[in-house]
């Protein structure tokens, strides 16, 4: 099944991007009269029927909506952007093609890149999201420094992964199954004590991701993928 993305829709029409329409007419080869099926990251399948052909904008006529209830619980991961900006990218296909519904890149003290473009990862989690038929894409949210995102109000189980002491307890023996799950992942350079006691003062809870030294981006998958297989919603 090859999956296009839209980004909205006009009644029952929709325009797809230069780049799905170059997809569709240079690479597939489809031509007026053909069948595709779409999503507009918003919870909805459609099937579609192409109405003009053009390599800058295809028009497509869409019939047979199909909804798609969202997760029942939120995971948001707020994670530092790796100096090799291709492992954060993994990271961002690989957590989307697990489950997370929000991914906000964090700007920490010991930080290597305190740089992203937006532009380009919204297009590797769209790329994701249709590569694993999803429906939902994932909240990408514009980078924040750590002092500024961990005083926002969170409904749900707050956890900062840290392994500093080897005291913390494994993210999967403190969180709760059905509850909405907010987790810090730091740099290369780990967070720092001041920025820990800051996450903890704030309520965040310390855990660890198991015995081993990740990366940035295998934290966050670990993370991501250690809250789905609890909830079963892989």
């Amino acid at each position: 099944m090859q999956l296009f993305y839209i980004s909205g829709t006009e009644g029952h029409v929709s325009v797809l991007s230069e780049e799905e329409s170059w997809h569709c007419t240079r690479v597939l080869r489809l031509g007026e009269g053909d069948l595709i099926d779409l999503t507009d990251g918003a919870g909805n399948f459609y099937r579609g029927r192409l109405v003009k052909v053009q390599h800058k904008g295809c028009i497509v006529e869409l019939s047979d909506k199909r909804a798609v209830q969202p997760s029942p619980l939120r995971l948001h991961i707020a994670i530092a952007p790796t100096k090799n900006i291709d492992r954060f990218e993994w990271f961002l296909e690989k957590s989307t093609e697990i489950g997370i519904e929000e991914i906000t890149p964090l700007f920490c003290d010991h930080s290597e890149r305190e740089v992203v473009k937006l532009q380009r990862l919204e297009k590797v989690l769209v790329s994701a999201m249709k590569q694993s038929l999803k429906a939902w894409l994932p909240k990408l949210n514009a980078p924040e420094r750590f002092n500024d995102f961990i005083v926002k109000d969170f409904n749900g189980q707050k956890f900062i992964g840290y392994c500093e002491t080897g005291n913390e307890s494994e993210l999967q023996n403190t969180y709760v199954k059905g509850s909405n799950a907010l987790i810090l992942i730091g740099p290369e350079g780990d967070f720092s004590k001041n920025e820990v006691e800051l996450a903890v003062n704030t309520g965040f809870i310390p855990v660890s991701l198991g015995s081993s030294r990740l990366r940035t981006e295998t934290a966050g998958i670990v993370a991501c993928h250690t809250i789905r297989l609890i909830n079963r919603l892989i």
